[in-house]
């Protein structure tokens, strides 16, 4: 009896060392598939915190909350079956989906530049002032968003992993969609609640700690509208990249052959900082592609007589009446000293 307790110990030990092992191997997969899709992770962290900026102080931890549970379920509940089970029996539908999201990337991304060059921007008001109503828009755009970003960098750590057992793969991006979701939301939420730090350290006796504390205070209100503007361009640039290389994989190599040869040419050109230029000119590539195709679709959007945005100017504009900023009718824009600006 004894011989074959000691028989099955030694099987129990033999499995969790093989287990241990296992578990390396999808801690080292899991962290090189992490660093194929950094770019993407980069973009991520740089879109998301113009969803709470000019939000209410006390507001932002908790949006950012719920936008990282949104993440989560983003890539758990939905990417991560969707792609699993697409790369088992239709490999050939992930480029076409992944495709269809970068154009909604675009359309975000020209919307926005849209809004600022006609003079409207988003989030006038802190969402805790608009109400609950306007945050949970905010926290649904915000995740709608990230559903792309999160798709494109769960289908790169995908192909790093593609010849890995199917369960290897479903442990490994599991913990990819854990750690990403963590680092992208714990840097954002460090970032909103800079200026935080910066009132804390302001009022500390230590003369060094009230400089630092200013400055932060002072600096992050710029740093946070410069954020706005990189996620901004990073819509552009992540959604135009899907396109680009989505275009090229359905067959249409031109456009793409046509930036490679370019990122080609100057990474031969220029020794020593080629690689990087060449990096640079890929993604002016791919933000232009992205500001074209996203300009097509607010076109279609808001400006074409087909559009919604037509439709919208058509009730509301040619009505004879202007809406306050809290969405009440303020009547007929007729007396020239009322109090209700005109619409840009």
């Amino acid at each position: 009896m004894s011989a074959g307790l000691l028989g099955l110990l030694d099987d129990v030990a033999a499995i969790a060392k093989l287990a241990a092992a296992s578990l390396d191997d999808v801690g080292a997969a899991a962290a090189k598939a992490t660093a194929k899709a950094a770019g993407v992770v980069v973009d991520d962290t740089a879109v998301t915190p113009q969803y709470v900026h000019g939000v209410a102080a006390n507001r932002e931890i908790p949006i950012i909350k719920k936008i990282a549970v949104g993440s989560i379920r983003n890539k758990v509940f939905i990417i991560l079956p969707v792609a699993l089970i697409l790369s088992q029996w239709a490999p050939w539908l992930l480029t076409p989906i992944l495709m269809v999201g970068g154009t909604y990337l675009a359309f975000e991304g020209a919307e926005k530049i849209w809004g600022r060059l006609r003079g409207h921007t988003d989030h006038q008001k802190p969402a805790a002032v608009e109400g609950p109503d306007a945050e949970k828009k905010l926290v649904a755009g915000a995740v709608r968003t990230d559903l792309i970003l999160s798709a494109e960098i769960m289908v790169i750590a995908l192909n790093e992993v593609a010849e890995e057992p199917f369960f290897s793969r479903l442990a490994i991006l599991l913990v990819v969609a854990l750690a990403i979701t963590v680092i992208v939301y714990g840097v954002v939420a460090l970032i909103v609640k800079m200026d935080d730090a910066g009132l804390a350290l302001a009022g500390r006796p230590s003369a060094t700690s009230q400089r630092l504390g200013r400055a932060l205070v002072a600096g992050m209100p710029k740093v946070m509208s410069v954020i706005s503007v990189v996620g901004t361009v990073a819509m552009l640039w992540v959604g135009g990249h899907i396109l680009l290389v989505g275009v090229d994989e359905l067959g249409w190599h031109g456009l793409y052959d046509l930036v490679h040869h370019g990122e080609e040419a100057i990474a031969a050109a220029v020794p020593g900082i080629g690689g990087f230029l060449a990096w640079c000119f890929n993604t002016l590539c791919s933000a232009i592609v992205g500001l074209v195709v996203g300009a097509v679709v607010v076109a279609i959007m808001h400006v074409l007589p087909f559009g919604k945005g037509h439709g919208e100017h058509e009730s509301t504009g040619h009505a004879g009446h202007e809406d306050t900023h809290d969405g009440t009718d303020a009547g007929p824009v007729a007396a020239p000293d009322t109090d209700v600006p005109p619409r840009g």
